[in-house]
């Protein structure tokens, strides 16, 4: 049976199948989750996956490649989420983010998932509630996950790093 589940702790952490790395359009590494794969993985060695794309990836659209020598999962599915201080009301990109790494997961017969707060931390801009609004958008996406594929089963888990950001999660997801 299908679950999504909050964490408070980091996506790089948590043993899945695929560990979400929230990406630039580049794939290149950058701050925040984004360095701490890159790291985990060996940044030469993610770089070399990553270049086998060609960039840039459009806001809302997902890439997998190798986990290299990240021990606790098989691949890094990079989702392009909005960067909400130059288009402020991307909200569909931000779900399609979501939506479209649960597709690649299934496409790649993978089962287990582990999501930071897409858009979330320095692309955020000026949400009022960044942790919610990107907790909602994950909710709504395996929702519609759910009724797209109902005989696939995946268990999501949305990580919260901070302890502000897991409540207001946690608080999103709740009312819906």
């Amino acid at each position: 049976m299908s679950k999504l589940s909050l964490t408070h702790g980091s996506c790089a952490d948590q043993t899945a199948d695929a560990v979400v790395n929230a990406a630039n359009s580049g794939l290149w590494e950058g701050g925040g989750i984004c360095g701490v794969i890159f790291s985990k993985c060996g940044p030469k060695e993610l770089a070399q996956e990553c270049s086998k794309y060609q960039t840039p990836i459009k806001d809302g659209n997902a890439v997998i490649t190798s986990a290299c020598k990240m021990k606790n999962a098989k691949f890094i599915i990079h989702a392009v989420g909005p960067d909400f201080r130059i288009t402020p009301t991307a909200f569909l990109e931000l779900f399609n983010a979501y939506y479209n790494s649960l597709v690649l997961l299934k496409d790649n017969n993978l089962h287990s998932i582990s999501f930071p707060l897409i858009s979330s931390g320095v692309f955020a801009g000026k949400l009022p509630n960044p942790a919610g609004e990107s907790a909602k958008q994950c909710g709504r996406a395996y929702k519609k996950f759910v009724q797209d594929y109902p005989d696939y089963e995946v268990d999501v888990m949305l990580c919260a790093f901070y302890q502000k950001e897991f409540q207001d999660a946690q608080s999103a997801l709740s009312s819906l």
